[in-house]
């Protein structure tokens, strides 16, 4: 039987195996499994709001376990340690909790064809002092571990009695939508913390949050009115914002930036950008500048037929369009792609032989971007119709939008009833809990 191997659960990842374990899985035509080394899913997208304390990750995740018994495929909570292309074979390494103590036996797992959607981690672009005193958010461990931080020194800075240099600075670096949603996510976390008396400071004038962005302005992928309505709105929020601003050194407690400025920071955020996690570097296929796995139209990657890449961690460039960006739609319409395009290939034989079917090529559909501006509002523009035409969104209707996102992953995942009741709870828990977590 066919193996096809998925490594990385993400919003791609995941939705490609319940897609093959729904059509070839459960008719036996394959063997799907899924490789992770999280046992749980979280869509990235939302991190920002593990980050400010809005969202439990425990409420929101989903068991891998149960999503592959519930649609057809395998799951193995484990890490990728190698790939040996030759013999098709991953060398994994099962994730063992600190009570189950000991070192984890390497296994090895044959593969038919690899899918890797291993997504991507934060490229600090060798900035001195970045990747040891800044925090990122490239998982939901990273995403607790930053709103703990804030959260402590929220109290601690109460704790110092209004005193001078009592104050939470926060300093954000880059100004696209992980650093936008963050800030003014933040913003509302810290009067929430307010009104339920966890700290006495003045969110307004002692919890200072600070956007720094190289570029000359915010969210440079949208148009030039949405990035400075967003702009507008977060400075009416009493976030700083500090445009055409480059980091050349990162400290434990300050930001030095050109020409020797230097910005004090209890805590600092770097949201700058994206490359491809290191375990590519070993595979022997052809990179990108930013570490992404070279794939062709197919989503096969250059080197090797047998190996596809989807998401962050794979760089398709469409001649006409360019590179498509690292985005939550790119990995969702490839996924939708791949699992198409595997199931023809794997059709059901003909005259006692299996027919090879020809791999269609993916073509990178752009419907808008949409960021949200905390729990009220958000900015961004829709593409569509004939000619490609852009529709400006912003306010309440744009946040609107903006959670119709993640019903549309819920539904991939689960179907529209599933998603209609984990929607539904949603919204009563919204209702009787508080707005904000309080430890």
């Amino acid at each position: 039987m066919q193996s096809i191997v998925i490594v990385g659960g993400g919003a791609g990842g995941l939705e490609l195996a319940t897609r093959l374990g729904d059509t070839l899985g459960r008719k036996g035509q394959a063997r799907v499994i899924l490789v992770d080394r999280s046992p749980t899913h979280f869509w990235k997208p939302l991190l920002h709001t593990v980050a400010s304390g809005k969202r439990d990750p425990q409420v929101y995740q989903i068991e891998y376990s149960a999503q592959a018994a519930a649609h057809g495929f395998t799951f193995m909570h484990a890490e990728l340690r190698s790939v040996d292309r030759a013999a098709r074979t991953l060398e994994l390494a099962p994730c063992l909790s600190d009570e189950e103590g000991g070192a984890p036996a390497v296994r090895v797992q044959g593969y038919t064809t690899l899918v890797l959607a291993l997504g991507a981690v934060t490229n600090f672009y060798g900035v001195p002092g970045a990747a040891e005193h800044v925090c990122t958010l490239d998982n939901v461990r990273e995403a607790k571990g930053f709103y703990r931080r804030f959260f402590g020194a929220c109290v601690r800075a109460s704790e110092g009695g209004g005193k001078e240099g009592s104050a939470v600075n926060v300093v954000i670096v880059g100004g696209g939508a992980t650093g936008v949603e963050l800030a003014a996510e933040l913003g509302y976390s810290a009067r929430a913390l307010a009104k339920y008396k966890i700290h006495t400071l003045d969110p307004a004038r002692d919890v200072r949050i600070t956007i720094l962005e190289r570029g000359p302005r915010l969210l440079p992928h949208l148009p030039l009115e949405q990035s400075a309505r967003a702009e507008a709105y977060l400075r009416s929020r009493g976030i700083e914002i500090c445009t055409g601003t480059g980091v050349t050194q990162v400290d434990a407690d300050r930001v030095h930036m050109g020409e020797g400025t230097v910005r004090p920071a209890s805590l600092t955020l770097w949201a700058a950008g994206v490359e491809g996690p290191a375990i590519v570097g070993t595979l022997g296929l052809q990179l990108s500048r930013m570490r992404q796995i070279m794939v062709k139209a197919t989503l096969q990657s250059v080197d090797d037929p047998n190996v596809f890449a989807i998401g962050d961690c794979a760089s398709f460039v469409c001649p006409v369009k360019g590179a498509a960006p690292p985005r939550a739609q790119v990995a969702h319409q490839q996924a939708v792609f791949l699992a198409k395009a595997l199931a023809r290939a794997l059709a059901a034989p003909r005259g006692g032989k299996r027919a090879a079917q020809p791999l269609h090529e993916f073509s990178y559909r752009d419907y808008g971007s949409l960021v949200s501006l905390g729990p009220v509002a958000a900015v961004g523009v829709l593409l569509g119709g004939a000619f490609g035409s852009k529709l400006p969104v912003s306010g309440g209707f744009a946040h609107l939008l903006y959670g119709l996102m993640y019903q549309k992953h819920l539904m991939a995942l689960h179907g529209f009833v599933r998603a209609a009741a984990v929607t539904l709870a949603d919204w009563l828990r919204k209702r009787i809990s508080p707005s904000v977590k309080l430890h």
